[in-house]
């Protein structure tokens, strides 16, 4: 039986919460459930899952004060990398980065996560502050992660847009997949994914609206509006080397556009557990290995082997090495 891996997979100990929500008004407008390693690992049980790779949660770390920022981004990977110590068989996670206005802060972030306490990824987020991924004031960032050859785990973040928290919608409806598709169309166009050709990126719920509007940036390509396809590649290109997660985007019309758009070696699990609630979040691995988009396809690819080529130190331990 092949692993079963979930690349979404959120850690929210109080002290993260509580430094970045407002616990009667948290970002994106859902209060998550209580989290702690021990209803992380009762969940993956409950829903046949081997392995979970960590990350923080919206609104990832963008304190205004530098310190708080640098101190709770170091909170956080430090507990992380206890829980992979304490539990190697079951837990991965993604480094927390602080990303205020110090850039070289990340950059230190990055390296002692990835060089010291050996980390499996980064988990960056679309926009910190209303600056996106693309923005060439990030670019010594990337170049540390290109240097590693990191995996990059992208999860949305509220809009920095006033007018899209005055319609009465919260943000995790539709402003959350709206966020991945800008930071994903930005990082192409700007030109930071052929900047960082060794670098895999994940996409958090499908990548957004990406499968459904890639048609539509064929159409950009064609027509040379934006950026230089002779650099850039063009964007049909660059979604075959990205990959995404199907956490809130196992529906069988999200998986049919997204095999079209990206492969179905580029496709991992995820639940979003604890945000999703945990019925459904246990659900959803049932949804993925019923899915008439995945009818006669290799659904273990999905739920693990392609994860499974992300993180391979989890091979030399099922292997018994």
């Amino acid at each position: 039986m092949a692993l079963t891996i979930d690349t979404h997979h959120h850690l929210l100990p109080d002290f993260f919460f509580e430094a970045t929500n407002e616990i009667e008004n948290p970002v994106g407008g859902l209060k998550p459930q209580a989290w702690s390693p021990e209803i992380s690992l009762s969940f993956m049980d409950e829903a046949k899952i081997d392995i979970a790779i960590l990350s923080i949660s919206t609104p990832g770390i963008q304190l205004l004060d530098r310190q708080k920022g640098r101190d709770l981004a170091r909170r956080c990977n430090e507990l992380s990398a206890s829980l992979i110590s304490k539990y190697p068989a079951r837990f991965g996670a993604f480094a927390a980065i602080p990303m205020g206005s110090h850039i070289d802060d990340a950059r230190e972030e990055v390296i002692y996560a990835l060089d010291v306490l050996k980390m499996d990824g980064v988990v960056l987020f679309t926009n910190s502050n209303g600056i996106y991924l693309g923005d060439p004031t990030l670019r010594p960032l990337f170049a540390e992660l290109q240097k590693r050859k990191a995996v990059v785990y992208v999860h949305p973040n509220a809009s920095p847009d006033l007018i899209a928290h005055s319609l009465g919608i919260t943000d995790n409806l539709i402003d959350f997949p709206a966020d991945t598709t800008r930071a994903v169309a930005e990082l192409h166009y700007r030109g930071t994914f052929a900047a960082t050709p060794d670098v895999k990126y994940i996409f958090s719920h499908g990548g957004g609206t990406i499968p459904y509007l890639a048609g539509r940036l064929a159409i950009v390509d064609e027509m040379k509006i934006m950026g230089d396809s002779s650099v850039t590649g063009t964007a049909a290109e660059a979604f075959r080397k990205l990959y995404w997660d199907t956490a809130l985007a196992y529906s069988d019309p999200v998986l049919y556009t997204l095999l079209h758009v990206a492969g179905l070696n580029n496709i991992l699990f995820g639940t979003d557990f604890p945000y999703l609630r945990r019925d459904m979040a246990v659900n959803c691995r049932n949804k993925i290995e019923h899915s008439k988009a995945l009818l006669d396809l290799d659904t273990e690819l999905v739920l693990g082997e392609n994860a499974l080529e992300l993180f391979p130190r989890f091979k030399n331990i099922y292997n018994g090495s």
